[in-house]
């Protein structure tokens, strides 16, 4: 009996000197700063089965993956980081020489299909992690975690872990060719859907305005909405103009609907807003010449010019290094109506949600109070992006003014206490009506919501 207990003993003993051996080994590999290892060391083989998949070892996100040519080809991996928790995160360089280094952007799941096969040689190397400045105190914060190493140049996946023993996920490098020629002139970048939000009318409005004035491509982040919305969705999808990301955040934090952390509370401000939209900026970055970033119930709208290549075109003429381009936003309070009641057309009275052709009175500036502004972005041009204003960029930032260019922003009132007669009379989207109103009936009536 007490030969079996000590040979217990020392076989336990043995195995947690290897245990600890291992574990230095890797330790040592990965805090050099860049070491080769075989696929051994694996099992890796997993594709992530969403836009969102956990970082080993933390309480850490990470989204999508860019090859940024902008700062010596580093990979960028778009992620959200928990502030209190900041460790030492390492990256995991693979390459491929069966995977499609152009993996489509447009694929929902971010990975190439055949990444579940051995990917050869595999490099650790320790990341740098770049948390936005963002300033509304959340404890989750959109952040990048970059990898440099000499591996870069052949690299086809990475991913990310705080824990080397961990299974790890990869994702595909996307942008791995610079292009200079593009898909899309202007897309716009839509960052969340949540709270089965369901105005069904004004997204199918809003869609026909933009084509009207040079969109070719939206993009939307979903993480719920309402049935006749989905319908609608489905259309534009099936149409060729719309991209639908998942976007199941619920899944892994709580988040909050709105944008204060003292008000509103939860781990991540606004559904992971600013996530969305700097994802949606590399996403988009060479097939896109320009991208509009707004929510969903806004329209940047040419004032002096016919569309928005008009807009740009001179615009860029007058500021040939401007790369984001400042627009005003402007409230259309939906609490007031055209009396003519000419756009109250019964047919669309059974589609939920608001006609923003009824509501052309807008709210005036006050002069004490900030006005947010949204962005047009050449996205080869920004780095880091918030929501009013870009926080990182190479080229010049431009205000444009509110007689060029504004926000038709249809929601409730700021100035609740102002009467019809003290709003300005807007009705710059009646000028597009002879082609607007038909689009609008083919739209709702081709998705089934009419």
């Amino acid at each position: 009996m007490m030969q079996r207990k000590l040979a217990l003993l020392v076989g336990i003993g043995a195995l947690t000197i290897l245990l600890i051996l291992r574990w230095e080994h890797v330790i040592t590999l990965m805090n050099r700063e860049t070491t080769s290892v075989q696929p051994a060391l694996q099992p890796w083989q997993r594709a992530p089965t969403d836009t969102i998949t956990s970082i080993p070892g933390s309480r850490h996100l990470m989204v999508s993956a860019f090859k940024d040519y902008r700062l010596g080809g580093a990979i960028r991996v778009i992620s959200i980081i928990c502030k209190q928790e900041l460790q030492p995160l390492y990256c995991v360089l693979c390459a491929n020489a069966n995977a499609d280094a152009n993996a489509n952007a447009d694929a929902t799941a971010n990975i190439d299909a055949k990444a579940d096969r051995p990917l050869g040689q595999c490099t650790f190397s320790q990341a740098n992690v770049d948390v936005h400045s963002e300033r509304f105190g959340f404890p989750f914060v959109t952040s990048d975690v970059l990898c440099r190493s000499p591996a870069l140049q052949q690299a086809t996946h990475v991913s990310i872990t705080a824990n080397p023993l961990a299974k790890l996920t990869f994702l595909s490098i996307q942008n791995q060719e610079v292009k200079e020629s593009f898909k899309y002139n202007f897309t716009v970048c839509i960052s969340n859907l949540f709270g089965e939000y369901n105005n069904a009318l004004q997204f199918a409005q809003s869609m026909e305005m933009y084509k009207l004035i040079g969109v070719q491509r939206v993009v939307i982040y979903n993480t719920s909405c309402g049935p006749d919305l989905e319908k609608i969705l489905m259309y534009y999808r099936k149409e060729g103009m719309l991209e639908v990301v998942p976007w199941p955040l619920d899944k892994f934090l709580t988040p909050s609907t709105g944008w204060r952390y003292d008000l509103h509370h939860g781990d991540i401000h606004y559904y992971g807003q600013l996530t969305t939209l700097n994802e949606c900026i590399y996403r988009y970055m060479y097939q896109s010449k320009y991208l509009l970033l707004n929510d969903i119930d806004e329209i940047i709208m040419p004032y002096k010019h016919a569309n928005l290549e008009k807009l740009m075109g001179t615009l860029q003429q007058q500021h040939p290094n401007a790369g984001v381009f400042r627009i005003e936003n402007h409230i259309f309070p939906k609490t007031q109506f055209d009396d003519s009641g000419r756009f109250r057309l019964p047919r669309w009275r059974s589609v939920p949600g608001v006609n923003i052709l009824e509501h052309v009175y807008r709210e005036p500036d006050r002069k004490h109070v900030f006005n947010p502004t949204k962005l047009i972005i050449n996205p080869r041009s920004v780095e880091q992006t918030s929501v009013h204003t870009t926080l990182k960029q190479f080229g010049l930032v431009l205000n444009v003014p509110f007689d060029v260019c504004r926000i038709i922003h249809v929601r409730g009132p700021l100035q609740k206490q102002l009467s019809k007669d003290q709003l300005f009379f807007d009705k710059k989207l009646w000028e597009f009506e002879e082609l607007l109103i038909p689009s609008i009936d083919h739209a709702l009536n081709k998705s089934g919501v009419l």
